[in-house]
């Protein structure tokens, strides 16, 4: 993807569109159209993501103490069917949508989070947002998403400390430590010098989950070295940009 000014962004009713790219609503599913290019090398990368939600939810959360960051899981459980021309490659699977908005740069009140999100024998999941601010202050929100549309918050287990990434950044997961059940890393698909996103085997709400994880570490991010690279990874057109 490519980070683009305003004059590249148009919002319907129905459609959200960033410069070639667009998203919009059809049929009950949101289909994402993209037609992006890779950096420095330029080849296309061309295809349709539709996500199937299980249920929608109209519920937004503050994620700092200031409430300039909001976190909207719009449907914690859902189907998605991918399918790329450029590059041809076709599979579908489980998936999750949500939106993150904020007034100000994600820099200036955090220091760091670990997020997961774990299916639960009932159809129902479990979101887990565990957020450290730079004044020192945590904020931990532990929600349970039903089949039937109804949110119910948990209290979250202790936090347990996981190996560190390739990139040497801490992560944590919070899960029940029961019968000696250790948490497993099963396998990190995004390894990156200031965020991670995994796949871990643990314990929560009294069962033995699959979760998906992912780590933000802001010092890192903040870093010169980091800010010289991003560019390299998501390109940017500058003109207008909010």
């Amino acid at each position: 993807m490519t980070e683009r000014g305003q004059n590249a962004i148009e919002r319907t009713a129905h459609q959200f569109t960033v410069g070639p790219s667009h998203l919009r609503w059809e049929n009950g599913a949101l289909t994402i159209q993209i037609d992006e290019r890779v950096p420095l090398l330029g080849n296309k990368v061309q295809g349709t993501i539709k996500v199937f939600p299980d249920q929608l939810f109209n519920q937004v959360v503050e994620l700092d103490d200031l409430g300039k960051h909001r976190w909207g899981p719009i449907a914690p459980s859902a189907r998605v069917e991918v399918s790329f021309t450029n590059p041809a490659l076709q599979w579908h699977g489980n998936a999750y949508f949500d939106s993150n908005e904020g007034d100000e740069a994600i820099s200036k009140p955090f220091s760091e989070w670990d997020w997961s999100r774990a299916h639960l024998k009932d159809g129902s999941t479990a979101v887990i947002y565990d957020v450290r601010q730079k004044n020192g202050r945590e904020r931990i929100i532990a929600s349970k998403f039903n089949p039937n549309g109804t949110v119910e918050s948990f209290t979250p287990p202790e936090r347990v400390l996981l190996k560190k990434t390739a990139w040497r950044i801490d992560r944590n997961m919070r899960s029940e430590q029961h019968g000696g059940t250790n948490v497993a890393l099963l396998s990190t698909f995004e390894d990156t010098p200031f965020y991670a996103r995994s796949m871990l085997k643990s314990r929560l709400l009294g069962e033995e989950v699959i979760s998906m994880h992912e780590t933000l570490n802001v010092k890192r991010l903040e870093s010169n070295i980091v800010q010289f690279m991003l560019p390299w990874r998501m390109p940017r057109n500058p003109t207008r940009m909010f």
